[in-house]
Protein backbone atom coordinates (compact mmCIF):
# COMPACT_ATOMS: atom_id res chain seq x y z
CA UNK A 1 0.00 0.00 0.00
CA UNK A 2 1.11 3.60 -0.51
CA UNK A 3 2.04 6.07 2.20
CA UNK A 4 -1.42 7.66 2.28
CA UNK A 5 -3.08 4.35 3.03
CA UNK A 6 -0.32 3.44 5.49
CA UNK A 7 -0.89 6.74 7.28
CA UNK A 8 -4.60 6.08 7.53
CA UNK A 9 -4.12 2.49 8.68
CA UNK A 10 -1.53 3.38 11.33
CA UNK A 11 -3.11 6.69 12.37
CA UNK A 12 0.22 8.46 11.80
CA UNK A 13 0.96 11.44 9.55
CA UNK A 14 2.88 10.62 6.37
CA UNK A 15 5.65 12.95 7.55
CA UNK A 16 6.09 10.85 10.71
CA UNK A 17 6.19 7.66 8.65
CA UNK A 18 8.91 9.12 6.45
CA UNK A 19 10.83 10.13 9.58
CA UNK A 20 10.55 6.61 11.01
CA UNK A 21 11.96 5.30 7.74
CA UNK A 22 14.78 7.88 7.83
CA UNK A 23 15.85 6.73 11.31
CA UNK A 24 15.53 3.05 10.36
CA UNK A 25 12.54 2.10 12.48
CA UNK A 26 10.79 0.78 9.39
CA UNK A 27 12.07 -0.22 5.96
CA UNK A 28 9.35 -0.29 3.33
CA UNK A 29 10.11 -1.70 -0.10
CA UNK A 30 10.94 0.85 -2.78
CA UNK A 31 9.27 0.25 -6.13
CA UNK A 32 11.04 0.90 -9.45
CA UNK A 33 9.36 4.30 -9.65
CA UNK A 34 10.80 5.22 -6.22
CA UNK A 35 7.50 5.04 -4.36
CA UNK A 36 7.36 3.30 -1.02
CA UNK A 37 5.29 0.15 -0.73
CA UNK A 38 4.13 -0.65 2.80
CA UNK A 39 3.43 -4.25 3.78
CA UNK A 40 1.10 -5.51 6.48
CA UNK A 41 4.19 -5.98 8.67
CA UNK A 42 5.16 -2.31 8.11
CA UNK A 43 1.65 -1.23 9.15
CA UNK A 44 1.87 -3.43 12.23
CA UNK A 45 5.22 -1.84 13.18
CA UNK A 46 3.86 1.66 12.54
CA UNK A 47 0.85 0.94 14.75
CA UNK A 48 3.19 -0.44 17.41
CA UNK A 49 5.20 2.80 17.22
CA UNK A 50 2.09 4.96 17.32
CA UNK A 51 0.87 3.20 20.47
CA UNK A 52 4.30 3.20 22.10
CA UNK A 53 4.84 6.91 21.44
CA UNK A 54 1.32 7.56 22.76
CA UNK A 55 2.37 5.94 26.04
CA UNK A 56 5.33 8.30 26.27
CA UNK A 57 8.15 6.05 25.10
CA UNK A 58 11.04 7.88 23.44
CA UNK A 59 12.26 7.01 19.96
CA UNK A 60 15.18 5.06 21.44
CA UNK A 61 12.87 3.24 23.84
CA UNK A 62 10.63 2.38 20.87
CA UNK A 63 13.68 1.09 19.00
CA UNK A 64 14.50 -1.14 21.97
CA UNK A 65 10.89 -2.32 22.32
CA UNK A 66 10.78 -3.17 18.61
CA UNK A 67 14.00 -5.13 18.87
CA UNK A 68 12.57 -7.07 21.81
CA UNK A 69 9.34 -7.61 19.89
CA UNK A 70 11.33 -9.04 16.98
CA UNK A 71 13.42 -11.26 19.27
CA UNK A 72 11.67 -14.61 19.72
CA UNK A 73 14.09 -15.43 22.55
CA UNK A 74 13.47 -12.25 24.52
CA UNK A 75 12.78 -12.34 28.23
CA UNK A 76 9.51 -10.71 29.19
CA UNK A 77 11.36 -9.41 32.25
CA UNK A 78 13.30 -7.09 29.93
CA UNK A 79 10.08 -5.63 28.54
CA UNK A 80 8.54 -5.32 31.99
CA UNK A 81 11.63 -3.49 33.23
CA UNK A 82 11.24 -0.90 30.47
CA UNK A 83 7.54 -0.43 31.32
CA UNK A 84 8.26 -0.08 35.05
CA UNK A 85 10.99 2.44 34.33
CA UNK A 86 8.57 4.46 32.17
CA UNK A 87 5.95 4.39 34.96
CA UNK A 88 8.52 5.77 37.43
CA UNK A 89 9.34 8.53 34.95
CA UNK A 90 5.63 9.34 34.60
CA UNK A 91 5.20 9.39 38.39
CA UNK A 92 8.06 11.91 38.63
CA UNK A 93 6.45 14.10 35.97
CA UNK A 94 3.12 13.95 37.80
CA UNK A 95 4.83 15.08 40.99
CA UNK A 96 6.51 17.96 39.14
CA UNK A 97 3.21 19.01 37.57
CA UNK A 98 1.45 18.95 40.94
CA UNK A 99 4.18 21.17 42.35
CA UNK A 100 3.78 23.58 39.43
CA UNK A 101 0.03 23.67 39.95
CA UNK A 102 0.43 24.37 43.67
CA UNK A 103 2.84 27.23 42.96
CA UNK A 104 0.53 28.77 40.34
CA UNK A 105 -2.45 28.35 42.63
CA UNK A 106 -0.63 30.10 45.49
CA UNK A 107 0.42 32.97 43.22
CA UNK A 108 -3.11 33.32 41.81
CA UNK A 109 -4.69 33.36 45.26
CA UNK A 110 -2.59 36.38 46.22
CA UNK A 111 -3.48 38.36 43.11
CA UNK A 112 -6.51 40.63 43.41
CA UNK A 113 -7.10 40.57 39.68
CA UNK A 114 -8.21 44.18 39.60
CA UNK A 115 -7.25 47.30 37.61
CA UNK A 116 -4.25 48.12 39.83
CA UNK A 117 -0.72 47.47 38.52
CA UNK A 118 0.44 45.50 41.58
CA UNK A 119 0.55 41.82 40.70
CA UNK A 120 1.80 39.13 43.08
CA UNK A 121 1.96 36.69 40.16
CA UNK A 122 4.50 38.84 38.30
CA UNK A 123 6.32 39.52 41.56
CA UNK A 124 6.52 35.80 42.22
CA UNK A 125 7.74 35.05 38.71
CA UNK A 126 10.47 37.65 39.01
CA UNK A 127 11.98 36.00 42.10
CA UNK A 128 15.02 33.78 41.61
CA UNK A 129 13.30 30.77 43.16
CA UNK A 130 9.60 30.15 43.52
CA UNK A 131 8.48 28.52 46.75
Amino acid sequence: MNIGLAAKASQLPAKTIRYYEEIDLITPVRLENGYREYSDNDIHRLTFLQRSRGLGFSIEECRLLLSLYDDEHRASADVKSIAISKMAEIDQKILELKTLKTTLSDLSEHCHGNDRPECPILDGLSKEKLT
